[in-house]
């Protein structure tokens, strides 16, 4: 485990602290050297360009299946030489193609285990799917805590990996919080696979799909793809939380599917991590993106705050947890920092003086910044007290990235007398910081009532990059 040293910079001297923030130096930064296997099709010309009786993939089949035995084995041998080290069961990922390309292989009688594997190979390929961006992420406590010290708390969080083509993917990190907020992150492995697709029979939800990885993968390891036409371009912005429901805690995340030309909420759920049940949110509600389930029912209904227009927040209830229909109006743009449009950053974090929603606007030049608002804990479409100024603002030192001058956050989650927020950087790399309770309450606005000014907190870089 990699500990990471709060506000220490490259030479090891301390950083003055500024306004609430208790930031550290956690970078955590896209690894193009993280690689999945994937399918790969060939593409198609137009008959007029190239006529053929077959298909190109049919065509690549044949030429594989003409070579003979020892050429075989020697090129298979060659694949593994160069690739088994960096994925598990290299050759079963092989077979697994094969066998979803029987087609290609009716017109041949014989073909052997080899020959199979090696068709495989040629209709798969790497892809890096965080080369480009590893950012918006939520944090949520890990299911398993056995062997975590008193007051410390081991905790997972949710990244999106953005590879190329611009392809968006949920990774995972662990680490452990320790009881002042410090955070040190485990290293994650070399290794990342895919999982195996389950399809639901008739009795589930339209569109639902399960994902199971192996079972002795590290948390690292596991990358949720895009499996389904509504998600081809992306699982983007995954706001997960930690839900209690008659002594259970289930985790759900909710997520933008977006197919290339169109986009829906989604709702991923799970209780380990390990599997994973993907379902598509219906009602008029789940045509937008940003939705962020409250972490217990409301009144005995399930409570989601969501931006259904363009640029203003709602309240929204359900009663099944998967049919979402338009809500009442919660907030509105109302300063300067986020004139353009507002949104949330993840769940409301309950409290006992009520729920803090974490939102984000946007300003001039399409600047992001994160405030904080605080809703009634019995009727949260009572706005209580919020944050005039920004919390947390891109300053120049810290502005250059995938896209310039934004940070955002897809979730935080308490930590005893601390919010634990960790927060993207330019859609480039991801890093985080604590506030405390009390502090951040004092600070804030009671609506109606005189503001208390805050200072504005900059960011800038606080130590290496893990």
């Amino acid at each position: 485990m990699s500990r990471i040293t709060p506000h220490a910079d490259r030479a090891g001297s301390l950083l003055p602290q500024n306004g609430l923030l208790n930031r550290q130096a956690l970078y955590l930064r896209p690894d193009p050297t993280r690689v999945i296997v994937r399918p790969f099709k060939p593409s198609t010309e137009p008959r007029h360009l190239n006529p053929r009786d077959k298909s190109r993939a049919n065509e690549i089949v044949d030429r594989v299946l003409s070579l003979d035995p020892i050429a075989t084995a020697n090129q298979l041998r060659d694949i593994l030489a160069n690739f088994d080290g960096r994925h598990r069961n290299l050759l079963r990922q092989f077979e697994l193609r094969a066998d979803a390309m029987e087609d290609a292989f009716h017109h041949h009688q014989q073909f052997s285990q080899q020959q199979r594997q090696l068709v495989g190979a040629y209709f798969m390929n790497e892809y890096s799917f965080e080369s480009a961006a590893l950012f918006n992420p939520s944090i949520v406590a890990h299911p398993d805590q056995a062997g975590i010290a008193e007051g410390s708390r081991r905790v997972i969080l949710s990244l999106r990996a953005v590879g190329e083509g611009h392809i968006s993917s949920l990774t995972f990190r662990s680490g452990v919080l320790d009881p002042d907020g410090a955070l040190a992150i485990d290293p994650p492995t070399r290794l990342a696979g895919l999982p195996v697709i389950h399809a639901y029979d008739g009795l589930a939800p339209v569109g639902c799909i399960g994902l199971s990885f192996n079972h002795d993968s590290d948390l690292s390891e596991r990358v949720v793809f895009p499996v389904t036409e509504a998600q081809a371009n992306g699982i983007e912005d995954a706001r997960f939380v930690a839900f209690e429901d008659e002594g259970k805690t289930i985790y759900f995340a909710t997520y933008t599917a977006y197919s290339g030309s169109s986009i829906r909420s989604e709702l991923l759920e799970t209780v380990d991590f390990l599997n994973f049940t993907l379902t598509p949110l219906r009602g008029s509600a789940a045509r937008n993106k940003g939705m962020a389930l409250f972490p217990r029912r409301i009144d005995g209904r399930y409570a989601m705050i969501a931006r259904q227009d363009s640029e203003n927040l709602f309240l929204l209830y359900s009663d099944d947890l998967l049919h979402w229909e338009e809500g009442q109006m919660l907030m509105k743009p109302e300063f300067a920092w986020q004139f353009v449009q507002i949104g949330n950053c993840g769940s409301p974090v309950e409290i006992d003086e009520g729920w803090l929603l974490f939102t984000h606007g946007v300003g001039p030049m399409r600047r992001y910044a994160i405030g904080v608002t605080l809703l009634d804990k019995q009727d949260p479409s009572i706005i209580l007290s919020r944050t005039v100024e920004p919390l947390l603002q891109p300053e120049p030192t810290e502005r250059e990235g995938y896209v310039p001058n934004v940070v955002y956050s897809c979730g935080a989650m308490r930590h005893g007398d601390l919010i634990a927020l960790p927060y993207a950087v330019s859609d480039t790399y991801s890093n985080f910081t604590t506030i405390k309770i009390h502090e951040l309450l004092e600070t804030m606005r009671p609506v109606g009532g005189e503001f208390m000014t805050i200072n504005r907190i900059e960011t800038r870089p606080t130590g290496d990059s893990l």
